[in-house]
């Protein structure tokens, strides 16, 4: 296996554990801590294999991952979020750069909308009482996938179809 198959085996890893995190967010409206780990620990592998610097490259995005988190974290405390969704969304920022990263922000905030108003009609549709409870967790993944996908197929497009880039 050469580095580039063994990147791929990478994103592919992160994109199943996205999938579950989706999974268990929806069963339970829980995120695992332990699949938050695994996330972030493959983070360090894939910067290896993609041959990053350590200095400015992966203290960049130990940063971004921080403040990331951090600003998650204020909206966890304001009980606008949950504390998976918020760990799982600083997981994720250690293997995007910062230009995918505010992509997947955009698209997990406009995920995150259409759901909270699909649960508003499912809420009043069976005449739930109480605070609608979102399963953020399947936004967050949404997006993360969404940026995945698109990343790799236009790596795909310039290596094949556009020898000029």
């Amino acid at each position: 296996m050469n580095g580039e198959q063994f990147i791929y085996l990478l994103w592919s890893g992160l994109a199943i554990a996205l999938i579950v995190a989706a999974i268990t967010d929806i069963k339970s409206r829980t995120i695992s801590n332990r699949l938050n780990i695994l996330i972030a620990l493959g983070a360090p592998v894939f910067w290896i294999a993609s041959g990053m610097n350590f200095w400015p490259e992966m203290i960049m995005q130990i940063g971004i991952a921080a403040l990331v988190f951090t600003i998650f974290a204020g909206f966890f405390a304001l009980g606008a979020m949950g504390g998976g969704d918020v760990k799982l969304l600083g997981a994720i920022a250690l293997w995007l750069h910062w230009l995918p990263l505010v992509h997947m922000l955009i698209i997990m905030s406009i995920a995150g909308g259409v759901l909270t108003a699909l649960m508003m009609i499912r809420n009043r549709i069976h005449k739930t009482p109480g605070p609608i409870k979102v399963p953020y967790g399947v936004a967050i993944s949404f997006a993360g996938l969404w940026t995945i996908w698109g990343d790799q197929v236009t790596k795909l497009y310039e290596r094949y179809f556009n020898h000029f880039a």
